[in-house]
């Protein structure tokens, strides 16, 4: 069972923590992912400088395939993050290298050796999501809170599973959303609902879920965990209800400590 992420990754900076984590929405996803059992690869680039030797060396110790990962002169891509009551409140965003991030030929043939392939909003690999549909491999995406984001229509017509965030629970705007949504291509269109837990629609029902509770001290990360264990479930072939509940089942797993991962 193995999985390809691809895109953005980026250095959680926590400067009053004096700490720094690595993460990023495919990363993390990778990382979750391997958490539950499965195999998984990162491609993306990263700066020849400390934090991209610390991406390399993180995801290596997390047994995440790292040997589609350049690494180009310049910084690695830094989010400014701080915490408030639990909350991860993000700051500036330096893109470094990230910006001249573009998949080749090889990159895409090894993308489409995967089960499936994740990616997000930022991946910057939009325009490419064709061609990995053209070979069969199913995608996954996260447009994370941005439902009126320019990619999204780029997208979504070769996405098989678009993940989308959204903060004012479950009623009639975001239903009527994911029905427009489903009906211009993706199997399933799914919602978290941050702690009113996730909804999914198939083109025929809306499915809810519930969380699962726990003592949360960093939320950074528990949607792209909440992803991990919704694809694994879908690539175990258990029904939706099922990989929701894996989903919100990985999310509390990092709710409980700081950073991503």
């Amino acid at each position: 069972m193995k999985l390809a992420a691809v895109g953005d990754n980026c250095m959680d900076v926590y400067e009053k923590l004096n700490q720094a984590f690595p993460g990023g929405n495919p990363v993390n996803v990778a990382v979750y992912f391997v958490r539950l059992g499965g195999e998984a690869s990162y491609t993306g680039v990263v700066g020849d400088d400390k934090y991209g030797k610390i991406m390399i060396e993180a995801l290596k110790g997390k047994s995440v395939d790292t040997s589609h990962i350049r690494v180009l002169e310049g910084s690695t891509a830094i989010t400014q993050v701080e915490l408030v009551n639990g909350d991860r409140i993000l700051g500036d965003y330096n893109e470094g290298v990230l910006s001249q991030f573009k998949l080749s030929e090889e990159d895409i043939d090894f993308l489409c050796s995967h089960d499936m392939v994740v990616t997000g909003l930022w991946g910057m690999i939009e325009n490419d999501l064709y061609k990995i549909k053209s070979k069969g491999t199913p995608i996954a995406f996260d447009f994370a809170t941005k439902l009126t984001d320019p990619v999204i229509e780029k997208a979504i017509y070769d996405v098989d599973y678009a993940f989308f965030a959204y903060d004012e629970g479950d009623n009639e705007f975001i239903r009527e959303y994911m029905k427009t949504t489903h009906a211009k291509g993706p199997k399933l269109v799914v919602v978290t609902l941050g702690e009113k837990g996730s909804i999914c629609y198939d083109g025929k029902e809306f499915i809810t879920y519930g969380i699962i509770p726990c003592e949360v001290k960093d939320t950074m990360g528990a949607g792209d965990s909440y992803i991990a264990g919704f694809l694994r479930g879908l690539l175990l072939k258990k029904d939706i209800k099922e990989c929701m509940h894996m989903g919100a089942e990985n999310a509390i797993v990092t709710l409980q400590y700081f950073g991503a991962w």
